[in-house]
């Protein structure tokens, strides 16, 4: 049998395997981007409970009380809302120096932000250019947006270090109309569990709050935590983008179809000549009616065992190898 040229179009199935194969990988990229996910809970709710007892330290429930009664007796009155970010500080020391370059220590207010919201600021140290708001909600939030069509939770890391353009403004815009701004949506939802009464005429209520040193690094080692789980799902995603690029010139650089094919097998991703043949354009088996119209039936049964789901998926891919062989 003659060999199969290898066309665009092939290399480009091949590719789409081998990226869904990346994906899937446990590696170490992709264990550290899942284990912080799922202390991202646990960590925010225990950040809210400290910023919590600072405010109510601050602004009593008796404080509250009055201050709503006032705003909804007088309509000129606007002293009290919810919000969701806060300024605290406390009374430290900070490091200066003289006119003779000598090292003095000082007393000094030290103040930070520290913002609720799902977009709120996070700290990713140096790496200041992706320090998008959004970054972190895109990260917690990346299964529900990949099942959203045209959203791409990755799509700030796959346009690192490009200038705007049209692509990116698409699936950055499609993301955040997904997750809402605040007043509708996932961020809504979000906000409604990270509010409380402020007392100010501003935003963040127009006033830093004081806390104690503790309190303080507390909520700096929250805001350093979940920098760190955006850069674990950046590395993650740039690791599978950089072996790509390399995947990609390496098929581009093959002749025959078969060359693309062993590559693929070499990198753990089975395949044969003519399951690519069969394919449609992004790399899927095409079902033949009869295994189509069963899929589709088995979609009907709902209400089945983890056990029975098993089994059906272990038949499913033993037809799939019969299919292709």
């Amino acid at each position: 049998m003659s060999r199969i040229r290898a066309n665009q179009e092939y290399r480009n199935k091949v590719a789409n395997r081998i990226k869904e194969h990346l994906f899937s990988e446990d590696t170490q990229e992709k264990e550290k981007y899942l284990g912080l996910k799922e202390l991202q809970d646990v960590q925010n709710q225990s950040a809210w409970e400290v910023a919590t007892d600072i405010v109510r330290a601050h602004y009593t429930p008796e404080d509250v009380e009055k201050a709503w009664y006032l705003q909804k007796k007088f309509e000129n009155v606007n002293t009290i809302a919810k919000d969701s970010c806060f300024h605290f500080h406390y009374m430290g020391k900070k490091e200066t120096r003289d006119y003779d370059n000598n090292l003095k220590v000082e007393d000094a207010t030290i103040e930070k932000h520290f913002d609720f919201r799902l977009n709120g600021s996070i700290d990713v140290g140096s790496n200041d250019e992706y320090n998008s708001d959004w970054s972190y909600a895109f990260a917690y939030y990346r299964d529900q947006l990949k099942a959203v069509e045209d959203c791409n939770p990755d799509i700030l890391i796959e346009q690192d270090g490009k200038e705007q353009n049209p692509h990116k403004t698409k699936y950055v815009d499609n993301n955040i109309k997904y997750l809402g701004r605040g007043d509708n949506g996932l961020s809504k939802m979000w906000r409604e569990n990270f509010q409380l009464d402020l007392i100010g005429s501003n935003y963040c209520r127009d006033r830093s709050i004081n806390c104690t040193e503790k309190q303080f690094n507390i909520l700096v080692n929250w805001k350093q935590q979940k920098g760190q789980f955006v850069i674990a799902h950046y590395r993650w995603i740039k690791s599978i983008l950089n072996q790509m690029t390399e995947i990609k010139r390496g098929l581009k650089g093959y002749k025959y179809l078969d060359e693309c094919v062993e590559l693929a097998n070499e990198l753990g991703v089975q395949m044969t000549d003519a399951e690519i043949v069969r394919t449609n354009s992004t790399g899927l088996v095409i079902y033949n009616p009869k295994n189509l119209a069963q899929r589709i039936k088995d979609m009907k049964n709902k209400n089945v065992s983890r056990e029975d789901k098993i089994k059906a998926r272990l038949l499913y891919e033993q037809q799939q190898s019969e299919s292709i062989n």
